[in-house]
């Protein structure tokens, strides 16, 4: 995971052969373009450093928002010996010259700031070895990583680090590193307005992704500014950043799954397309489309259900991309039909009453007596046939006996469960009166 003034550029003409990220280097925190809300006056580092009291660190965020920087140059402030490891590329080894060399470093009064890069990539076993180190302080350790650490680091280093997320550069923010670009060239870069900021969409939030474009720009020798066409012929948008197995994943289809529920197309077809385009598998799509129909639409539009598995039958029949229009408009359908999740709740509801009275018999009269012992026994004994029963309905018990008559599904004045509400209710009186009677 290199930073955003560690990655390699293209050699620009006319300037000297150091890539363009490594000439813009801050010199200081206050240098540094973005983050301020870990950077700015009140925020967690700037307290830290005017307190003098540095404590190990996790920076969680995407790639080439500066988290290697930000942790030289805290080490810069702080007067700690930088030492800089990668967790693809270091094992147990090197691990343990890394710890000597530290415990030797601070035997000669100066502490050491051990910045681990991916470190989401060690094991149990290689995180826990920092811990004793932390804790008599021979280290201050400033993890970077682009997952969750909550899932993917030990709870025993979280509890002795601080984390800090790291957040994508904004476009204010780009044009900025991008100025600062044009002045270390010394040249304006030859596009005009619409071009510029796409150039700088185009980046989507990576600073170092960006100063890559601005190096191929600058080098580009043309007689009037290029429009946003022309640069989208010589340039490649960036992949959208997204992993089918880690925090993008799950924060999409998040997105989509409130989008729909929360009744806005747009906002959904928008999340589909963030998913389609990252190369998210259609069918996991329609699998989670179909989801949200019995949890989100239920009953207040039975017909819900049926339209996702028609779209997911459609596309297994077209494939890409005809198929996913079929998806796109199941996704229309469920964020405009009615919504209820009264079944949702009533199953959860069951399942859990399921649990605290699982020993509980069913009660005989609705037992099937197939041999006389049973029948001796009392099974099927009262039981009342319905459909003999006037308006079709006996009334009779089917709860286990001596367990309390529960309520779980109570449907909502929406949709079909408008409907559905005057059955329930119908059936509730006629039973208390059956029973009563």
């Amino acid at each position: 995971m290199a930073d955003l003034f560690d990655t390699p550029g293209a050699v620009n003409a006319g300037s000297t052969t150091r890539p363009l990220a490594d000439r813009l280097r801050p010199a200081s925190l206050a240098e540094v373009i973005g983050q301020a809300q870990v950077l700015g006056a009140d925020a967690p580092l700037r307290v830290m450093l005017d307190a003098g009291a540095l404590t190990s660190l996790v920076f969680w965020g995407p790639p080439g928002v500066g988290k290697t920087t930000i942790a030289r140059l805290l080490a810069d402030e702080t007067d700690l010996a930088f030492v800089q490891i990668s967790a693809i590329f270091s094992g147990v080894a090197e691990l343990k010259k890394v710890f000597e060399t530290a415990r030797q470093t601070r035997r000669m009064g100066r502490g050491t700031l051990l910045f681990v890069d991916e470190i989401h990539r060690f094991n149990k076993a290689q995180q826990d070895s920092f811990l004793p180190h932390m804790e008599d302080g021979t280290i201050v350790l400033v993890g970077a990583t682009t997952e969750n650490p909550s899932f993917e680091l030990n709870a025993a280093l979280l509890s002795r680090a601080q984390v800090l997320v790291l957040e994508r550069l904004s476009l204010a923010e780009l044009e900025h590193l991008t100025q600062r670009a044009e002045t270390q060239l010394g040249v304006k870069l030859p596009l005009n307005g619409e071009a510029r900021e796409q150039m700088q969409e185009m980046a989507d939030g990576d600073g170092r992704a960006l100063l890559n474009l601005i190096e191929q720009v600058a080098a580009w020798t043309v007689d009037t500014p290029l429009d946003a066409k022309a640069l989208a012929q010589r340039l490649s948008r960036r992949a959208a950043l997204y992993d089918k197995s880690g925090d993008a994943h799950y924060n999409l289809i998040s997105a989509l799954h409130k989008s729909v529920r929360g009744s806005d197309p747009d906002a959904a077809l928008y999340w589909f397309s963030r998913m389609l385009e990252g190369g998210e598998d259609p069918r996991y799509l329609a699998r989670r489309i179909t989801r949200m129909a019995v949890e989100d639409i239920g009953l207040a539009d039975p017909q819900a259900q049926d339209v996702c598995l028609q779209s997911w039958q459609t596309y297994e029949r077209l494939g890409s991309p005809e198929g996913e229009l079929a998806l796109a408009q199941a996704l229309v359908y469920l964020a405009l039909a009615p919504k209820s999740n009264a079944t949702y709740n009533a199953y959860k509801a069951a399942r859990r009453a399921a649990k605290q009275t699982g020993s509980h018999a069913p009660p005989k009269h609705i037992l099937n007596a197939p041999t006389q012992m049973m029948k001796d026994q009392g099974y099927a004994a009262g039981y009342a046939y319905d459909h003999d029963a006037e308006d079709g309905f006996s009334g009779q018990n089917y709860f286990p006996d001596g367990m309390e008559r529960p309520a779980f599904y109570d449907p909502v004045a929406r949709g079909f469960e408008r409907d559905l509400r005057k059955r329930l209710d119908y059936f509730a009186q006629l039973r208390a009166k059956r029973q009563g009677g």
